[in-house]
């Protein structure tokens, strides 16, 4: 089993794939987002796992983009509780640290626990877990990182505080891709899909009242100029449905009615209550 993520050992795409596909799993870790959907694209690894959304900060739009560009296939989304912990070389304590490092929305996200501790100085960087790696591999001392409990079990660095995200109930939900349409096991209830159509007045007011009388529930939907096509726009749309038969039915309507619907994925939603 082989897996691409954007990322290294201790990030959140590593947490969710060991999590998914099991401790054994063979790893591939990228660069960027773009670099794992090519590697899924060209067969090199036959899943992909890729953040779409979090609780707080909202859609990745920009992935969306690159699931469309290169025909991948999600067969199933998972939705992983995120916890940022205070991390730095053993024996150090927090009036130790002058500098903490980490992916810019991380510590957006710790913003206010960092309030009760002024002289620490915030920097962004690259990602949490590589912030983690080089302070374990040059000994830094003074500098701490914001990243999960397995980066610091992974590059043995000591946990100051933990769980310093303001808001605690947060997720970030990621979707497991392919490159072939998956064969179907159960019945759907989620569907990931495209929608093209022509800027005319009332336009999208019918394309959503179209999926609602079809009864849709839209989880999501973000929306973007067709770059090759001026004055047409699409609309990424997260949508679920209790009867499998009426959404094939809403996108078929969509069809005849013309707009056209390129489906991303069908599966079961995970999301968490």
């Amino acid at each position: 089993m082989k897996v691409a993520i954007q990322g290294i050992p201790g990030s959140f795409h590593h947490q969710v794939a060991l999590n998914y596909f099991g401790p054994s799993t063979d790893i591939e870790g990228f660069r960027t987002f773009e670099e794992v959907a090519k590697a899924v694209q060209r067969g090199d690894v036959p899943y992909g796992v890729m953040a779409i959304e979090n609780s707080i900060a909202g859609a990745i739009l920009p992935n969306y983009d690159l699931i469309d560009r290169h025909g991948l296939h999600i067969f199933e989304e998972y939705y992983l509780p995120i916890s940022h912990n205070f991390m730095a070389l053993p024996g150090q304590k927090i009036e130790d640290i002058s500098e903490v490092k980490s992916h810019p929305m991380a510590l957006l996200q710790c913003k206010l626990f960092f309030e009760d501790y002024p002289d620490i100085k915030l920097i962004d960087d690259i990602d949490t877990a590589t912030v983690a790696k080089r302070i374990s591999e040059e000994k830094i001392k003074g500098l701490g990182a914001i990243a999960s409990a397995k980066a610091a079990e992974i590059y043995g660095l000591e946990i100051l505080a933990k769980d310093t995200q303001t808001i605690k109930n947060n997720f970030t939900r990621f979707i497991l891709l392919q490159k072939y349409k998956p064969e179907q096991t159960e019945i759907p209830n989620k569907a990931s899909f495209k929608i093209t159509i022509k800027n005319e007045k009332g336009s999208l007011a019918k394309l959503l009242t179209l999926l609602s009388e079809n009864d849709l529930d839209l989880s999501k939907i973000q929306s973007i100029p067709v770059i090759e096509n001026p004055w047409h726009y699409a609309f990424f749309i997260d949508a679920q449905f209790g009867d499998y038969d009426k959404y094939l039915e809403a996108i078929d309507a969509v069809n005849q009615n013309g707009g056209e619907v390129k489906v991303f994925g069908e599966y079961l939603s995970r999301k968490i209550v």
